[in-house]
């Protein structure tokens, strides 16, 4: 059967969990990593996992190591409109769901639209994730952010709610973009690993571009 993206952003969580706590070297959780978003079919991803425990959990909410399970239900906007000053379309097809960069770069930025989960990994190499004119289609995002001997830079608009979430294993996850923005504005919920590498999180003014 054919894996989705969530699929795949499920198991690549389980690997950061494992490589936090020492369950797999630096070239391993690389290795998997890189073989988790080139799966195409569950086959391909049950293999990835089957040496960790268990009792491993995926932190959006979804268990069971061995073969892959349904994402729980997540909170999000249901009626399209302005939330905030901010554009959220629920229907609307996101632009892109994910941004990998494996000793090479990525962008995503400039006018686009936002899943509701978005997955950014950078290995021996660095990514920018710019939502200062970005379109919603949630009043929550989540962003999983794993940077191995890499970085990820994030811009986030000054005015919406954030809360970071990720860790640092020697190297930096920058947790001082939290806070709160203007009433009804969305929230972005920024996870994730920094191991040897940095993931950056700036507040910026947004650009007229994105209000209404």
């Amino acid at each position: 059967m054919r894996a989705s993206d969530a699929d795949r952003d499920r198991v690549a969580q389980i690997l950061r969990d494992a490589a936090g706590e020492g369950r797999l070297t630096l070239e391993e959780v690389g290795e998997r990593l890189d073989a988790v978003y080139r799966a195409k079919t569950y086959a391909e991803l049950e293999p990835l996992t089957r040496d960790l425990p268990d009792d491993a959990t995926g932190a959006s909410g979804m268990s069971g190591v061995s073969g892959v399970s349904v994402p729980a239900a997540r909170p999000g906007g249901t009626r399209a409109g302005t939330h905030g000053g901010f554009v959220v379309a629920p229907g609307e097809t996101p632009t892109w769901t994910n941004g990998v960069a494996i000793m090479s770069g990525f962008d995503r930025k400039g006018v686009w639209t936002v899943p509701e989960e978005f997955t950014a990994v950078a290995f021996w190499g660095g990514g920018d994730i710019d939502l200062r004119e970005a379109r919603f289609t949630s009043t929550t995002v989540r962003i999983n952010a794993v940077a191995i001997m890499g970085g990820i830079d994030i811009i986030v608009p000054d005015d919406v709610n954030v809360r970071v979430t990720g860790v640092g294993i020697m190297g930096g996850f920058d947790h001082r973009a939290t806070g709160p923005g203007v009433p009804g504005a969305p929230e972005i919920i920024i996870s994730g690993l920094a191991l040897w590498g940095g993931v950056d999180v700036k507040r910026r003014p947004r650009r007229r571009a994105v209000r209404d």
